[in-house]
């Protein structure tokens, strides 16, 4: 009876190492840096009584014991379903095409802080069920700052920082130009004063065009007014002929023996203006003599025909 009863407990310990199991990780916890991407392992073997369907089930337990497990990504029913959790939304992948070949590893792309927990697989092909978890830690390369006060030129040159943790390293390379400081008020002053005369040539242009478009303005009004109020020239040929004719009239007029003295006087010339035109002594009235007295004096009667007022003969 005792070794019937010892058989079957070994049958029992050899069926249950052919069952559904998980090969156990190399590391529990990893580590990386925000923004890489996190790879976490889970393979599988099937034993040969595991014939139900096959089921994976990644979960995250957060870093906050106040938040309860959610699914980020499921395969069921030859399925993949991978929109349960919304900040992981389009950054977890199968790395496998086929999970049933044994591997339900999966990658986290773009690392966020809010990643940390622990991540747990589960793998169900009834009547094997097995599950393990792993660790996950981001950690924050932070950019370190370093101030130079009163740097003068010769702080000026090629810097070198580099980053280690952990995760890796990194570094960068800067490069520093020290210079003096600028006159600031003296162009601001410049800056002003610039804006100031371009004001002012500005306002003389328009000046200008204004004013040279009134003269314009001004020409064409005068060059087109009529003044009515100049009077006409005098004409010298009228009164040249009325003088002439003024002087035929009187020589007409006269008897042959008062002609001697008229002869000696030249009516070839015409007046000119300025004869016209000289000042004229003032005269005194004529004294009347009686009729018979100018007989005596030997005076003989001429007949002058009427003129008018310019001269001309009526």
């Amino acid at each position: 009876m005792a070794l019937l009863l010892r058989v079957v407990l070994l049958c029992g310990v050899a069926d249950l190492t052919r069952s559904l199991s998980i090969t156990p990780p190399d590391q529990m916890m990893i580590e990386k840096a925000k923004g890489e991407t996190a790879y976490l392992p889970c393979k599988f073997t099937i034993g040969p009584d595991d014939q139900g369907p096959l089921d994976i089930e990644w979960l995250l337990s957060p870093a906050d014991n106040q938040k309860v497990d959610q699914v980020i990504i499921l395969y069921s029913g030859d399925k993949i379903y991978d929109n349960y959790h919304e900040a992981l939304k389009g950054r977890v992948h199968f790395t496998s095409n086929d999970l049933k070949s044994g591997d339900a590893s999966i990658n986290v792309t773009n690392l966020q802080l809010s990643d940390i927990g622990t991540y747990q697989c589960k793998v169900k092909k009834a009547p094997g069920v097995a599950n393990k978890k792993v660790l996950l830690t981001v950690l924050e390369m932070t950019s370190p700052v370093i101030t130079v006060r009163n740097a003068t030129s010769e702080y000026s040159g090629t810097y070198s920082c580099t980053v280690q943790n952990r995760v890796g390293s990194d570094q960068c390379l800067l490069r520093l130009d020290v210079v003096p400081p600028s006159n600031r008020a003296g162009t601001i002053a410049g800056a002003i004063i610039g804006i100031l005369l371009a004001l002012v040539i500005i306002g003389l242009i328009i000046f200008c065009c204004h004013k040279k478009r009134r003269e314009e303005k001004y020409e064409k009004e005068v060059h087109h007014d009529i003044r009515e109020d100049v009077p006409p020239p005098k004409s010298r040929t009228s009164t040249a002929r009325s003088y002439i004719g003024s002087n035929h009239s009187s020589l007409g007029s006269m008897s042959p023996s008062n002609m001697e003295g008229y002869s000696k006087t030249q009516y070839n010339q015409v007046p000119s203006e300025d004869f016209e035109r000289a000042p004229q002594s003032p005269t005194l009235p004529p004294a009347k003599v009686a009729a018979p007295n100018l007989s005596r004096m030997g005076a003989v009667p001429v007949m002058i025909p009427a003129q008018s007022k310019d001269g001309s003969i009526v």
